[in-house]
């Protein structure tokens, strides 16, 4: 999404019809379901948010984080994959355990690191460049 908005493309291709639905989870709360998990010892449990997304509304949230207002095309050649993928979290929650960052705080956090390292490895490569202008002069 970020490389169409910047290149100002018209469309996205999402690869398979855009109906399936998915449970994702932010790593920070990945994290902190395993340290709850780390307090009960050969406990085993399914990590998860206990809620999914359909695909196309989930390419919408990251245009919209994004900023890409082009539209999106379904490649429905691409298998879809099973229709929904989503784990049961009972017993997490039995043990007091949820996650806490929402869908779009957590995609909108990962795009802000995103371009904040970019910025850092274009801040690095002009150093690098006039660096080794300086070397060759």
């Amino acid at each position: 999404m970020h490389e169409a908005k910047i290149s100002n493309a018209p469309t996205v291709t999402i690869w398979c019809t855009g109906k399936p639905r998915r449970e994702l989870l932010a790593v920070g709360d990945l994290a902190d379901a395993f340290l709850c998990l780390k307090t009960t010892p050969d406990h085993v449990s399914q990590v998860g948010t206990g809620k999914d997304i359909i695909i196309a509304d989930f390419a919408q949230l990251v245009a919209n984080v994004v900023g890409y207002r082009g539209r999106f095309v379904f490649a429905t050649s691409w298998p879809d994959g099973p229709p929904q993928k989503l784990l049961d979290i009972s017993e997490l929650s039995r043990l007091g355990w949820r996650a806490r960052i929402l869908l779009p705080d957590g995609i909108a956090e990962a795009y802000a690191n995103f371009i904040a390292r970019r910025r850092a490895d274009h801040a690095q490569s002009q150093k690098d460049l006039a660096a080794q202008k300086v070397a060759s002069d």
